[in-house]
């Protein structure tokens, strides 16, 4: 009799005499056996219920042992399949091997063939599904220390930014208030949670690559002159020439750092990007972007007041900046004495899970 927690069997041939056999001599051993006289009534049961173990004769109307095993493999991979065989198809037995099949039998059935059989092919599965379960669990210990690998580098990289800032009394704690407003604004939008992470890693390190460029240009107190101007435009290259190994499944963080300096008209560094070329995430930081360095202290120059950085951005609408993302910096902020944000803490860094390749790098304006 089939104990309560037998392995169950699907047993397939199109003759019910020979299919009783085999059912017999497997609930003798204690499996519980189900019966179907063809391929396409074995695949119809096991769409409804897979199993561990099918037998199933090599010769059939219709659909062979060999068409149901291809289609078994590739449906169900973990079922472990025996063909049955008369003693002169031996060789087509094999070529089931080759194909998949875990053993196979020959007719007329021996009790103590069939039992070994039976528990060498269940045996074979076993350690096939335990293979295959340590190979799955590698890959994901393998990608979540690369993971953390790259977690780490991006502290570091965090750490350098407020490093550089910090050197510079100028610009102080401007990258988090970037990162700031930026996330205000997005909110405003009603951008994605998604999105809005993404942004938040453009946004704070967006300037890191001012590292290439010189203290001394950096912390002019005069005009800039024309060479002196390009090579400070340099550093959106420079930064994402530092972040593209690290952030190349993050492309719309990357383009944050290589374009934040770019403009609607196509007047912007450094690829004169126009319009719609520049991603959303960059249109967003842009505008919290230069409302903060319109606010703060440069050598070269005061802070302008709120209001005439305002009137800066409301001018620069359709031109320079994107028209909704500064009405959601001025939805964000209707009371201007808010303005401008004392610098926040800051939060450790995390890179968003990699974008699905389908999805649109930037969500609809």
């Amino acid at each position: 009799m089939p104990q309560p927690n037998a392995v169950k069997c699907l047993v397939v041939d199109d003759e019910p005499r020979l299919r009783r056999v085999l059912v017999r001599l497997l609930e003798g051993e204690g499996f519980t056996c189900s019966e179907a006289g063809s391929g396409t009534e074995a695949l119809e049961m096991l769409q409804h219920e897979p199993v561990p173990l099918v037998i199933s004769h090599l010769r059939m109307p219709h659909m062979d042992g060999v068409t149901l095993l291809r289609e078994i493999i590739a449906r169900w991979p973990t079922t472990a399949v025996i063909v049955v065989t008369a003693v002169a198809e031996v060789e087509s037995a094999v070529a089931c091997l080759q194909l998949g099949a875990l053993d196979y039998v020959a007719k007329p059935f021996h009790l103590d063939e069939v039992r070994a059989r039976v528990m060498q092919a269940l045996d074979k599965r076993s350690l096939k599904m335990e293979v295959e379960d340590y190979r799955h669990n590698l890959e994901q210990r393998v990608q979540e220390q690369a993971r953390r690998i790259e977690e780490l580098s991006l502290e570091r990289l965090q750490a350098l930014v407020h490093f550089l800032e910090e050197k510079d009394p100028y610009t102080s704690g401007h990258s988090v208030r970037v990162a700031d407003y930026s996330a205000r604004i997005g909110r405003q939008m009603g951008l994605s949670q998604a999105v809005m992470d993404v942004i938040a890693l453009g946004a704070e390190l967006h300037d890191i690559g001012k590292i290439g460029v010189s203290e001394a240009v950096l912390h002019k107190a005069g005009k800039l002159t024309e060479a002196e101007y390009r090579h400070i435009m340099e550093h959106p290259v420079i930064g994402a020439r530092i972040l593209a190994p690290l952030m190349r499944d993050v492309p719309p963080a990357l383009a944050i750092v290589r374009s934040h300096h770019e403009r609607l008209d196509g007047k912007g560094f450094p690829d004169g990007l126009k319009g719609d070329q520049i991603p959303l995430e960059v249109r967003v930081v842009g505008v919290a972007d230069s409302f903060d360095a319109m606010t703060s202290v440069r050598p070269y120059r005061p802070a302008l007041s709120v209001q005439k950085a305002l009137q800066e951005l409301e001018d620069g609408k359709g031109t320079q900046f994107h028209p909704p993302a500064v009405e959601a910096f001025l939805a964000a902020f209707p009371d201007p004495s808010a303005l401008p944000v004392a610098t926040p803490e800051v939060r450790p860094l995390h890179l968003p899970p990699p974008l699905d390749p389908h999805r649109r790098s930037s969500p609809p304006d």
